[in-house]
């Protein structure tokens, strides 16, 4: 059963402007690389939908997507903070990035898949209930989670995070409800510089110091992600799949290499295999470097598809 790879062209049409590290390369390096190595051959692509509004109000306030939507410039370049760059087509992208998590989640639940990857951008997992945040607009994570769970029934998910940066937004988001378990990874002290917290029984956050490397990253996930998620048993598994902190991504103190995503692939596969029948959404978050960000994406989708 091969794997959704899930994308949209309208992504590449968020012009964030010369120079934004956040930029349209991103999408076309991995499916370059996709193509160079074969592998897009044995996906199957799928066309994005647009989210639809009702799926969005699941994790975001009224009140902020008409904030966001009256944000979008008919012409040049709009802030929505200092990082956050809009311009005439960033809503259609981030609504397609958002509804890619849907399709994703109804994909798998029609047994038509049981992994989806959405290659996607903006990406989501700084965008709060109430706010634009760090290069994301709508917390496209989020959006696929709620789903999974008021349409499908579900009763546990799990989100993963091994983006470098803190996923503050998906935190705000599901703080407190027992049926989502997230599990982090990220440098500390760095952006968004969320404030530490005691961890909860559906909030694993593991900080990381700047200069930290493989040993560090896989004994937060073997000693901290695994048992939360065993215990937890999800029925689905999504991942913000966020590859910046890759010793080539200048965006971050964190030195992973291609090994470590492809181990951390593997154990979220495994989670996966043992709970919730395979089940895996995993959507774009961080990746700077457009080498070692197409690589990894390679590296991630052979294993969640079980070609590595």
């Amino acid at each position: 059963m091969p794997i959704a790879f899930i994308s949209n062209q309208a992504c590449l049409l968020h012009d964030t402007g010369a120079d934004h590290p956040e930029c349209a390369r991103r999408l076309t390096a991995i499916a370059d690389q996709l193509v160079a190595s074969g592998l897009g051959n044995v996906l199957q692509n799928v066309d994005a939908p647009a989210a639809e509004r009702q799926q969005l109000l699941r994790v975001h306030d009224e009140a902020y997507l008409d904030h966001l939507e009256a944000s979008i410039p008919a012409s040049g370049f709009a802030r929505l903070d200092p990082d956050t760059v809009v311009s005439p087509k960033s809503l259609e992208a981030a609504l397609r990035a958002a509804g890619a998590t849907v399709a994703a989640v109804d994909l798998i639940m029609s047994g038509e898949t049981e992994q989806a990857f959405c290659s996607v951008r903006p990406p989501g997992h700084h965008a709060e209930h109430d706010r634009a945040m760090g290069f994301c607009l709508l917390n496209n994570i989020a959006v696929g989670a709620a789903h999974a769970l008021e349409v499908h029934g579900l009763s546990r998910v799990a989100i993963v995070d091994f983006d470098v940066h803190h996923g503050n937004g998906t935190e705000d988001i599901f703080e407190g409800d027992e049926r989502v378990l997230f599990c982090s990874t990220f440098q500390h002290p760095f952006f968004p510089f969320t404030p530490l917290r005691e961890n909860t029984p559906n909030r694993i956050s593991i900080p990381l110091d700047a200069g930290a490397g493989s040993k560090e990253f896989r004994a937060a996930v073997t000693e901290h992600w695994l048992p939360a998620l065993e215990q937890f048993a999800p029925e689905m598994i999504f991942v913000s799949a966020g590859f910046d902190a890759h010793v080539a991504d200048d965006m971050s103190h964190v030195h992973l290499t291609d090994d470590d995503f492809r181990w951390v692939s593997q154990r979220i596969i495994d989670a996966a295999n043992a709970t919730a029948s395979g089940r895996v959404v995993a959507a774009l978050e961080g990746g700077y470097e457009q080498y070692s960000l197409a690589r990894c994406v390679e590296l991630h989708l052979r294993v969640l598809a079980g070609l590595d």
